[in-house]
């Protein structure tokens, strides 16, 4: 996390043992528009700047008390470009949460049938999409989107949290891990040329 920086630095956090730890600043948010009408672009992002292809996971730990508190993973080009997903606490419910901003946002949600003490989220960029997973166990996976977002763009990526109704709450991000991909385009390129 030495190379990481932050958008919208809240007042209380930490980094210990690749872990972050931040009290989430009250009454912030990200949305563009969409049937709400408003544009917000104000919640805390830890992050650090990607090119190319990569895979991104984190363990995320949340003591949500408000509708709305949120955690989870952000990829960012700029105001109008992001994607978040995470949890989303809804009707005191846990939700597996994906915010999608091409110029205006889209929301999807799942509803989870237990409240986990923590959640597992991966994102991995390939050409122009994201695919976005998370996992109760680090081990098993389940894909809950699959996103279009613009390729051939550095991108800012890592950890975000908002609390748009509430007072703000306790978030833990640890094991925040990125993985850059073998770029296919030049590898499917290769293999074409080395075969014919």
């Amino acid at each position: 996390m030495k190379k990481m920086q932050w958008f919208n630095q809240p007042k209380e956090w930490a980094v210990e043992n690749n872990k972050l730890s931040m009290f989430v600043t009250p009454k912030t948010d990200y949305w563009r528009t969409t049937h709400y009408g408003f544009i917000v672009d104000d919640g805390p992002f830890y992050y650090e700047v990607l090119g190319g292809e990569f895979e991104v996971k984190v363990k995320i730990t949340g003591h949500y008390k408000s509708r709305f508190d949120q955690m989870g993973i952000m990829l960012r080009i700029d105001e109008k470009n992001w994607i978040k997903t995470g949890v989303e606490f809804v009707n005191s419910k846990i939700n597996i949460s994906t915010v999608v901003t091409n110029d205006k946002s889209d929301w999807s949600i799942i509803e989870t049938t237990s409240i986990p003490n923590s959640l597992w989220l991966k994102a991995i960029r390939k050409l122009d999409a994201v695919e976005i997973f998370y996992s109760v166990d680090d081990n098993n996976y389940t894909m809950t989107r699959l996103a279009y977002f613009p390729c051939n763009r550095p991108v800012m990526v890592g950890m975000t949290a908002a609390s748009p109704d509430g007072d703000g709450f306790n978030a833990l991000f640890e094991h925040f891990d990125i993985k850059h991909l073998p770029d296919t385009r030049r590898l499917n390129w290769l293999n074409n040329n080395m075969n014919s």
